[in-house]
């Protein structure tokens, strides 16, 4: 996919996904710069980050500038780091990446039904929601329809967000009746 794809998809990189994480949730983060102990700051302000060495803390945010994937800049005696609009869609492929559907314990008898119309201009993101749709558990339902039997709306709603779709070209369906649902419920043990 890209250059950096192995360096931030090695077990080393936990670190950095913390980092990329904790930045696109949080937006910016804000440490006053006259500390000269800036990083151990940064690393004891955020739990996410107390279970990593300070250097490796330090490193890897100066690494993920070096790469143009987050800004250092200060203003009245703080430093703001924030991420770049390369480190936004970096972070983003690790959230899509990590995104799992969670299995209840109980089914609530309703089926998820993804309907979508990608136009041919958007061909490589049609393919690429296709393939996150089967890694997420979905089932062809009929062209361009997938199923799902649990609650998926999140990550549905990150899907769309991520590949810019908008609701007439994919749309989340909830019903409790789809006809025939035999094959569908043996193959998801429901």
């Amino acid at each position: 996919m890209n250059k950096y794809r192995n360096y931030f998809s090695s077990p080393k990189s936990e670190i950095v996904k913390d980092v990329l994480g904790f930045l696109i949730i949080g937006g910016m983060v804000v440490i006053a710069a006259t500390s000269p102990f800036f990083v151990v700051n940064l690393a004891r302000s955020f739990k996410k980050f107390r279970k990593y060495p300070h250097k490796k803390v330090y490193d890897t945010f100066y690494k993920l500038k070096e790469r143009g994937f987050v800004n250092f800049y200060e203003k009245n005696n703080q430093i703001y780091i924030s991420l770049t609009e390369r480190g936004k869609k970096k972070a983003g492929w690790l959230q899509i990446d990590d995104l799992r559907i969670i299995k209840p314990k109980k089914w609530d008898g309703k089926w998820r039904i993804l309907l979508f119309d990608i136009a041919e201009m958007k061909r490589t993101y049609r393919e690429a929601l296709r393939g996150k749709l089967k890694e997420l558990g979905f089932q062809l339902f009929q062209k361009s329809a997938w199923i799902n039997p649990y609650d998926c709306a999140k990550e549905v709603n990150l899907l769309k967000s991520f590949f810019g779709l908008n609701g007439k070209e994919a749309k989340l369906v909830i019903s409790q009746d789809i006809g025939d649902d035999k094959e569908f419920r043996k193959f998801f043990k429901v």
